[in-house]
């Protein structure tokens, strides 16, 4: 018999998500973000579960675009971060992948190449994020080398913002516009949490990404659910063993946690081997047969400890770590980090099963 944890999958709830998006920008077209696998959902799982309705896709590798056009997708899809080697771009070329183009060695591989069909292109700028793309003041120049290249079909531009979750879009979007303003080519510029706070910058493409699979991209602000999305993953265990231990005893490695007074300690089968976060703390909320509790003690690779102290629970009892009943971003906040990271760390060992 194997290990009882297991993840679930709601494609149902993921299709809820994705028109919940596209509602929330009317006008526009909407990328489902399905890069990481999907965020660790499963990529072509998730893209059957809009296949009929979702206007295209984004994702960051080639070897992941190619699976969708085999199994039938002839949506748009864009490599958002380009190709990084003249197979990409040969692949991108012969399959109709669009690409981001966001520096010079890119543009500069697209003007020497040999391309069987003609590529459709995001040209990047950098607009404040200082990761990926060109100088806003680059834009012309860009555009002028990729038309003359004769290697491009349609030409966009997008931007990432920095701080849509946070102080605000305004300097980035003032930048993007005045950089694009008489260009008159389509543009992309809102992710997930600026598609939900920031109407004015929905343009032509959106791009939600965690707000498909349940996540909030402004959890400090709003919820999932008080944004109407609906949890496409939940992760459940079972309890395997249960201690009695008395005040003064410790749990776990390093013996983070002792007892106050008397405590049931409930072992779970998941730890950070299965993608559960290592660094969680004791208080990390937890639910055990629906009722809520905490993680107690440090996660182990394969176990962790949670307090069934007035619980009504036993060996066999069910756990949900994150999901149905019990939000990833609360999760992810008692843990230090972000639900997007949860998702994506589900560990290969970890049955997955869609319902």
């Amino acid at each position: 018999m194997s290990r009882p944890i297991i993840a679930r999958i709601d494609t149902a709830a993921f299709r809820h998500n994705y028109l919940l998006a596209k509602s929330r920008a009317p006008g526009a077209r909407a990328w489902a973000v399905v890069k990481a696998n999907a965020y660790g959902h499963g990529l072509l799982r998730c893209a059957e579960a809009v296949r009929d309705v979702a206007d295209g896709f984004a994702l960051l590798e080639i070897g992941e675009a190619v699976q969708l056009r085999d199994a039938g997708f002839r949506q748009p899809i864009v490599l958002l971060e380009g190709f990084f080697a003249e197979d990409d771009l040969h692949a991108a070329s012969e399959y109709g992948i669009s690409s981001a183009v966001h520096g010079e060695e890119q543009l500069r591989m697209l003007e020497l190449s040999e391309l069987s069909h003609p590529l459709d292109v995001f040209v990047k700028l950098n607009t404040g994020m200082n990761r990926l793309g060109f100088s806003p003041a680059r834009l012309p120049q860009v555009l002028a080398r990729l038309r003359a290249s004769g290697k491009v079909g349609q030409i966009s531009v997008m931007t990432h913002f920095a701080c849509a979750d946070g102080e605000g879009i305004k300097a980035q979007l003032t930048s993007f516009d005045d950089a694009v303003h008489g260009a008159v080519v389509p543009v992309s510029v809102a992710n997930s949490a600026a598609l939900l706070r920031y109407p004015e910058s929905h343009r032509d493409w959106v791009r939600p990404g965690i707000m498909l699979y349940g996540g909030s991209p402004i959890p400090d602000i709003e919820s999932a659910a008080a944004i109407g999305l609906k949890p496409v993953m939940t992760l459940s265990s079972r309890i395997i063993s249960v201690q009695e231990i008395g005040a003064g005893d410790a749990v776990g490695y390093s013996a983070t946690l002792r007892a106050d007074g008397p405590m049931r300690v409930g072992t779970v089968a998941c730890g950070y081997a299965d993608g559960y976060p290592r660094h969680a703390n004791t208080g990390t909320p937890i639910l055990v047969n629906g009722r809520r509790t905490r993680t107690i003690g440090r996660v182990s690779m394969d176990m962790l400890a949670c307090d069934l102290t007035g619980i009504d629970a036993g060996v066999g009892s069910e756990v949900t770590l994150w999901g149905e009943g019990m939000p990833a971003d609360e999760v992810a906040a008692a843990a230090g980090t972000v639900s997007y990271e949860l998702f994506c760390a589900l560990a290969q060992r970890v049955p997955v099963v869609e319902f």
